[in-house]
């Protein structure tokens, strides 16, 4: 501990050394400044100290630009004025996209990919493949609940000034996230001249849901002039409800059966399942069991001819509605003109509650195929893989799942900034931020047997087809019985207090053009608890809950599958409001000896605590030099962090508490060479380290499980990893841009990352007693850091507005393209009793589409402005589905892609109207199983998910 004291102290030292005596500040209060926006040290004015006319475009000055074209001007200037490689994306251009939130504003810039398309919104994002990018507000990290970043969808895009995607990284800048920075620039008030007031208000039509939709915002800021210097005060807010339905078809996953004539000494009956065990095979490995004509399995010593089949098909029909209110207010204060005072707030909400209505149904072996077992199937054409089957007497049930989610998040900040001597700079920053996360899950199932069912498990296009013997049956809620409860709840917060110390020193002549360091303390705390309360099987009919508790949905799937298209299922709304009469009604009518388990007064058991110090260091100079003629800008530095976790786990089963603490401290260094080949052509070369902390839930040891719900002999589970280190990235990147025209720019960027200490999991058959559950052996996953990794690519990217004549000018384009390749060990072959790792497999990285693209059509003339925007990537590896089946584990998504409109028309100087719109292809999700030496989404596909298509209305109005 002293020699961290001793560092930050020297650190604080140099800080308050070079500060000297006062000097006039600088009152340029555009709206991007980046003193104003950001209250990191390396901002323009800083990094680039050149001082040549060569360093801008020859005309740009004397173009005046607005509204769309303005905004991509503004990102073509940060990314050309940047030391880092950085994309933006400016006020206007959220604004005036189609886009609800962050992530969906952020998928238009290079590199940037976007997954997980339904609950009507974008929700993932990743940057060159990596999906961790550490979120900043104002420079300032910040998270959701117990985690580590912070759920971007959360924020408005509204109420943003700007967004930097940060690709490589300076040694002032915090280095966690291997994919990157995303900041989050909101408003100030001094930012504007005087009073501004702006307010939108939009309607958005989602055709799954039939729904109309709010989306309201509105800002309002002044500025004054008064005997103690400049005061501004800026309020905003925002809301918005989306109501929404996903709606999706899957067919099961791959288990093998006997054929129809198994051989003397087998003992299984014709088609009839084969279990996983020590004796007849292994489930949940990479390649999956071999799907040739006239495979076997050695069961006994008899070789057991197979088929692979699906064991199910289900669909799930799922009511959402997620309310997202947010403030965000700022006080500034600059008594003259050598200091400013900021104080923030900024306050964004979340509450969800969905209805998930899902039909399952087993197609399987009952005991019940007729008398010609070899007639019930289809085979593909060169395989053993059965494409459409008929069984008969077919258990099945319906899961009513009704989840109801809410979080707060406040970040308070005090912010100032002060010019102390001829070029020096000190800025201070204290926050503190307070998180909670809180979800309740409450299920009922239902279940009967079918007289048969028939299915097609990819009848076209990659969706499975099924009905039964009597579809009309599904609705009839006498052939009903009540099922297993399922009553959880989880909660999760987190605090942080967090003071930074930056300065900065310009000098004048010489090498060194400046010279910053600065120190952060950062103090985290991080709480998880749960509640689990479940009961067996309550056998009374489905009418016993009475009419008003039932639902019967209805069109499903919009027709675009041959599927059932309604069933009835206890209400979930009805019973989470009636919660206390259910767990009453399982009470009164089971015992102990059945395996129930709800009360109605069982409490939260606090299965994490985390507090983790966290102190940093940093030293950075810049300097240039000429070559050629040419200045050559450098930029170097070093970030000394250190990490104390202290850990307190307790199991939810045994309630037994441990304890654990660790230390991490790592030198982290940055370099970066700018050099102006012409005065419009540049090359930058970065190189840099980074690294990626364990999430606090992967630290616990403790089990979460689920019983066995298929019947294949164990259940399944996960728990963490208290020994996790950190994953470290060394990142090399190079780019070369070209600003051939005011407002325009083409660019691309070669980029390498060298990843240690993947995480990935592995799993093992482990015995855990007194669960409750109808099992005590459980398929465990543990997640380890087994594997490293490289990924490299190539980004290339355009804006051009070209000079054209009459009604042509306002045309313009901006688009990017990212080529991306990853490769990873992963474990291959897993003793599923021990858990020891046999081999080792090459594969992708999980959410790596190999390219992609985006390309944006823009027209502004007068007061219309229109945008058409596509997106497109290729096919990626999503997921590993749980090591229970046949098929290989990992889990591919096919190529996905989204056409969007958007349509401004400016009524008035200060009124305009619009017009979006988003999905206008209609486009699916899908996901299917890849073998390694073939297959893919004609024979292997999974499930399909209807992607919503939205229209907006909307009208703006801004006075300034």
């Amino acid at each position: 501990m002293l020699n961290k004291a001793m560092i930050l102290c020297s650190a604080s030292l140099f800080a308050v050394a070079i500060a000297g005596p006062a000097r006039a500040q600088d009152t340029n209060q555009d709206n991007q400044a980046p003193a104003r926006q950001n209250d990191r040290t390396s901002d323009d004015s800083q990094n680039d100290t050149s001082t040549q006319p060569a360093a801008q475009a020859p005309v740009a000055q004397d173009i005046v630009v607005t509204g769309v074209r303005a905004s991509l001007s503004k990102s073509v200037e940060i990314k050309r004025d940047s030391t880092q490689i950085v994309d933006s994306v400016v006020a206007t251009d959220i604004g005036k996209l189609p886009d609800n939130n962050v992530v969906e504003a952020l998928q238009r810039l290079s590199g940037v990919q976007v997954t997980d398309r339904g609950g009507g919104e974008t929700s993932t994002l990743s940057i060159r493949g990596l999906t961790d990018p550490l979120t900043t507000w104002n420079g300032r990290d910040v998270f959701t609940g117990s985690g580590r970043s912070f759920s971007l969808q959360d924020i408005p895009a509204s109420l943003l000034s700007r967004v930097d995607v940060y690709k490589t990284r300076a040694a002032d800048q915090i280095p966690t996230g291997l994919a990157g920075q995303i900041d989050v620039i909101t408003r100030r008030p001094l930012d504007f001249d005087g009073l501004a007031v702006s307010a939108v208000a939009r309607g958005i039509y989602d055709e799954s849901a039939e729904t109309f939709n709010p989306n309201l915002n509105a800002t309002i800021s002044d500025h004054w002039e008064t005997g103690i210097g400049d005061i501004g005060v800026m309020v905003s807010g925002s809301y918005s409800r989306t109501k929404y339905r996903d709606m999706s078809v899957t067919a099961g996953a791959l288990v093998p059966f006997a054929t129809e004539n198994p051989p003397e000494g087998s003992p299984y009956t014709p088609l009839e399942r084969i279990f996983p065990g020590s004796d007849t095979w292994q489930a949940g490995t990479k390649a999956g069991l071999p799907y040739e004509p006239g495979s076997t399995l050695d069961i006994n010593g008899v070789e057991t001819p197979y088929y692979l089949s699906r064991d199910a098909v289900f669909s799930s029909d799922l009511h959402g509605k997620r309310e997202r209110p947010s403030v965000n207010a700022a006080l500034q204060w600059a008594p003259d003109e050598n200091q400013t005072y900021t104080a923030e707030f900024m306050w964004t909400g979340f509450r969800q509650s969905t209805f998930n209505n899902l039909m399952f149904s087993y197609v399987d072996w009952w005991g019940d195929l007729g008398d010609d077992p070899g007639s019930t199937f289809t085979l593909y054409d060169g395989t053993n893989i059965i494409k459409s089957r008929t069984v008969g007497s077919v258990y099945g049930f319906n899961s009513s799942d009704y989840t109801k989610s809410k979080t707060d998040t406040f970040v308070y900040a005090l912010n100032g900034q002060w010019k102390v001597n001829d070029g020096g700079t000190i800025t201070a920053d204290l926050s503190y931020q307070d998180s909670k996360y809180s979800t309740d899950f409450f299920a009922m199932r239902t279940f009967r047997t079918a007289d048969s069912i028939t299915a097609d498990f990819n009848a076209g296009g990659g969706v499975a087809s099924y009905h039964f013997g009597d579809d009309s049956l599904l609705t009839d809620p006498n052939q009903w019985t009540i099922g297993e409860l399922y009553d959880n709840s989880n909660t999760n917060s987190g605090k942080a207090y967090t003071l930074k110390v930056d300065g900065v020193q310009e000098v004048d002549g010489g090498f060194f053009k400046s010279f910053q360091a600065g120190i952060r303390y950062d103090d985290r705390k991080a709480s998880a608890a749960t509640r689990s309360s479940d009961a067996g099987i309550l056998g009374l009919p489905l009418t016993a809950l009475g009419e008003e508790a039932l639902y019967t949905n209805s069109d499903f799937f919009n027709g675009r599958a041959d599927v059932p298209t309604s069933w009835v299922v206890p209400n979930g709304s009805w019973l989470y409001k009636n919660a206390d009469t259910i767990r009453q009604l399982y009470l009164d009518t089971l015992d102990t000896t059945n395996g129930i388990a709800v009360s109605s007064d069982q409490q939260m058991i606090n299965v994490f605590n985390i507090d983790e110090i966290t102190m940093a260091a940093y030293f950075q100079a810049n300097a240039q030099i000429n070559i050629f003629g040419r200045p050559l800008k450098l930029q170097a530095g070093a970030r000394y962090v250190d990490v104390d976790t202290d850990v307190r786990f307790t199991d939810q089963y045994t309630l037994e508490t441990t304890s654990a603490s660790a230390t991490t401290a790592k030198m982290l260094p940055s370099f970066t060479a700018r050099y102006d080949i012409t005065p419009n052509l540049l090359i930058r070369f970065n190189y840099g380290q980074t690294l990626r902390r364990p999430a606090f839930a992967d630290l616990n040891p403790n089990y979460t499980l689920t019983g066995d719900l298929t019947e294949v002999g164990y259940g399944t589970g996960s728990r963490g990893n208290p020994d996790l280190q950190p994953t470290e990235s060394t990142n090399y990147d190079l780019s070369l841009e070209w600003y051939f025209a005011p407002d325009s720019m083409v660019y691309g960027t070669l980029f390498r990352r060298d990843v240690e200490g993947l995480v990935v999991t592995t799993t093992a058959l482990e015995t855990v007693n007194g669960t409750g559950l109808n099992t005590n052996v459980f398929n465990v996953s543990r997640p380890t850091n087994s594997s490293n990794g490289v990924l490299k690519g190539i980004e290339a990217g355009f804006v051009v507005f070209p000079d054209l004549p009459g009604l042509l000018n306002g045309l313009g384009a901006q688009g990017s393209l990212t080529v991306l390749d990853s490769s990873q060990n992963v474990p291959f072959d897993v003793d599923m009793n021990t858990g020891e790792v046999l081999s080792e497999v090459k594969t992708d990285f999980f959410g790596v589409s190999d390219f992609s693209y985006n390309i944006t059509g823009v027209y502004q003339h007068g007061p219309l402005s229109l945008r058409l925007a596509y997106v497109w990537r290729s096919k990626f590896l999503y997921s590993n589905e749980a090591a229970l089946f046949a098929n290989p584990i990992g889990i591919w998504r096919k190529p996905e892609s989204s056409l969007d409109f958007q349509l401004t028309y400016d009524i008035t100087p200060h009124l305009g109207f619009t017009l979006d719109a988003v999905n206008l292809t209609k486009q699916t999700q899908q996901n299917y199983y890849k073998f390694e030496d073939a297959g893919g989404p004609e024979m292997f596909n999974l499930g399909t998910t209807i992607i919503p298509r939205t229209f907006a209305i909307g009208v703006r109005y801004r006075y300034d």
